[in-house]
């Protein structure tokens, strides 16, 4: 019987079990063997409603989930592939989902991707020409196209947002982003990877206030001694495993009860989840054989009606994270969390004065607004908007903000930072997953930009603002023009009709 994702995400009292695979940079052998008997097995066993199969996991190349995915679907798995915006530009893109579209392989997992890792010859280029808001946008887009050529719907879209997230800006910003997710199409949830209850239900309660009522998968991983130090030491971005985890597992595989406790483990924790009002589970860290799987499920079916007694274990009260829903006195004697995150003085009067610069030369709704229009059209006309650039908006912005010349400016979507020199992957539309303690997955010496931005407008009360709206992409036919005329002529992403 062929396993089929959408009818079982789309049935409510369905709890859905999906496999995560992730194929290396071999294009046949024994681990790629491996990973195909796993896919078969899981369609025989019939619990699995599908695989998804990673893109260049960890920005490393790999073989593309597509051709494998399709094998395995022609064998009746269904598979959800695995999308990022790492390695191509819009138009390879674009030109990846239409032969996903050509293929038959509707479900998608739209993914910003980790940073760039190591190919032939050394660090690859990172592109980052969307973010995930962007890519599913795009591939709803898509899916309306070919709706009104004839075609039934394509794509069935979904995203990843991570819960574990231990600053108050962390946790706000992801939850927002996962709100423009949904807004800009995506009609599933998996979560990243971490053992906290309390995190976990935090963004159920969110989803249900923010009425974001799309089916949440929690993502379990059958956690060995070697991935457990690389999670622990954050090397796995959005992924937490806390130093008492990592104690507790390596004591385990030190007595030889490692891998038995391990599928313990994300049993007990899968139907604390179910428990708690999650879709369903999304497996990883399989790379052996399904019989790991079988046991975890079998489990399941055994405990699953004193889900309430594993609970407990799995709350770990971290009096360093920010819990959004969590009262203090419900912490026990942990104490109550503070933030951490100070910014100088400086950074509230680069905010204040931008953000005032901004009100009064770059509002269309402004008293002088027509004037400005005037001025830029007439430069526009005599080809002398150079000079404005060379001469008053390059210092500037470069003092200010370390412009890039993109000539399509963001900064008014990041408190007033720019998201093309302060974040690696150009986010606009929020942070990726992968910031830690509120610092940058790439750049572990700085604060995410968005952590900043948030920090900077909480104090004026304005986080509200904060990925607040859907965000084109850049325009990259403007770069090395002048940003300031491309804003006053209707030129850049903020145009009526692209911001609509």
């Amino acid at each position: 019987m062929k396993r089929n994702f959408n009818d079982d995400i789309s049935t409510p009292e369905k709890f859905v079990v999906t496999l995560e695979l992730v194929p290396g940079r071999e294009i046949a052998g024994q681990k790629l063997d491996k990973i195909k008997k796993i896919a078969r097995d899981a369609c025989d066993d019939g619990r699995i409603t599908a695989v998804s199969i990673t893109d260049n996991p960890g920005g490393n190349p790999a073989l593309s989930p597509d051709g494998l995915g399709y094998e395995m679907k022609a064998q009746g798995m269904d598979v959800i592939v695995h999308f990022t915006c790492r390695d191509t530009n819009r138009v390879g893109m674009e030109s990846r989902a239409l032969q996903l579209a050509h293929m038959g392989m509707k479900n998608i997992l739209a993914l910003t991707g980790d940073y760039s890792g190591k190919g032939f010859g050394g660090r690859g280029t990172p592109v980052f020409d969307f973010d995930s808001v962007i890519l599913t946008s795009m591939l709803s887009d898509l899916n309306m196209r070919l709706i009104k050529t004839g075609h039934s719907e394509i794509f069935r879209v979904g995203c990843a947002v991570s819960p574990f997230k231990f600053t108050e800006g962390e946790t706000r910003v992801q939850y927002r982003k996962l709100e423009r997710k949904v807004e800009a199409g995506s009609s599933f949830a998996i979560t990243q990877l971490g053992y906290d209850i309390d995190k976990y239900q935090e963004l159920l309660l969110y989803a249900d206030e923010a009425d974001v009522d799309i089916p949440i998968l929690a993502s379990l991983y059958l956690l060995g001694k070697g991935a457990a130090k690389m999670m622990n030491a954050g090397r796995v971005p959005g992924v937490h495993v806390s130093n008492t985890l990592l104690t507790k597992v390596l004591a385990e595989f030190e007595d030889g009860s490692g891998k038995r406790q391990a599928m313990e483990r994300i049993a007990r924790l899968g139907v604390v989840l179910k428990g708690i009002g999650y879709r369903g589970i999304h497996l990883g860290g399989i790379h052996d054989s399904f019989d790991s799987v079988a046991w975890v499920l079998d489990r399941m079916e055994e405990i699953e009606h004193n889900w309430q007694e594993y609970r407990e274990e799995f709350q770990e009260n971290d009096e360093h994270c920010y819990y959004m829903y969590k009262k203090p006195a419900e912490m026990g004697t942990v104490r109550p969390y503070k933030e951490k995150i100070k910014l100088k003085v400086g950074d509230n009067c680069h905010y204040l004065f931008l953000r005032t610069a901004h009100d009064w030369f770059f509002d269309k709704n402004a008293a002088l607004a027509p004037v400005y229009k005037k001025i830029s059209s007439s430069l526009d006309k005599s080809k002398t908007s150079w000079a404005l650039k060379v001469f008053l908006e390059d210092p500037f912005k470069k003092l200010m903000l370390s412009c890039q010349s993109c000539g399509d400016c963001g900064i008014q979507h990041v408190g007033f930072l720019c998201p093309e020199s302060g974040c690696p992957k150009h986010t606009r539309n929020g942070p990726c997953g992968g910031s830690s303690h509120g610092y940058c997955e790439v750049n572990e010496d700085k604060l995410c930009v968005w952590v900043r931005a948030f920090y900077r407008m909480k104090r004026y009360g304005e986080t509200d603002e904060l990925t607040g709206e859907f965000v084109p992409p850049r325009l990259w036919e403007l770069k090395g023009t002048s940003s300031w005329v491309n804003f006053h002529l209707d030129r850049d992403h903020q145009a009526d009709d692209r911001a609509a």
